[in-house]
């Protein structure tokens, strides 16, 4: 038996401690075809989510989706998230938060909003995308 990912708990703790702090929790996320998003949003194959109370309802972070419903425009959407597509959850206000790598396996390696390295991994190989980097945008 495989030991299970430490994202959903991760993400759980650090969208905890935003919204205890009174910050806004967004998460980056890679949508694919697993992702349920209004795609009319989607910019370079990812989209950013506001998680915060006022902007999601029914909210559910488990392990191995984030669901909840949303409004975009004016309609109300029902939004499902493959844990492992979020490549990162911060807090909109001051940046911090954490980045993970991408993909089916969930990504165990991350990265703290500096982009410093909590697990680094040995070199990768030249076929491997480059790691998702959190930047602050304003």
């Amino acid at each position: 038996m495989s030991a299970a990912s430490t994202k959903p708990y991760l993400l759980r703790a650090i969208h905890e401690w935003c919204c205890d702090q009174g910050f806004t929790p967004y998460i980056s996320v890679l949508a694919d075809e697993r992702t349920l998003v209004p795609r009319q949003y989607v910019r370079d194959g990812q989209i950013v989510l506001n998680l915060g109370g006022d902007a999601v309802h029914n909210l559910r972070m488990g392990n191995d989706f984030i669901t909840c419903q949303a409004r975009f425009g004016g309609v109300a959407q029902s939004l499902s998230i493959p844990v492992g597509n979020v490549a990162a959850i911060y807090a909109r206000e001051n940046g911090q938060g954490m980045a993970f790598e991408t993909g089916a396996a969930g990504g165990e390696t991350v990265a703290g909003a500096d982009g410093g390295d909590a697990d680094a991994p040995g070199p990768a190989p030249d076929d491997t995308p480059p790691r998702p980097r959190l930047t602050r945008v304003k």
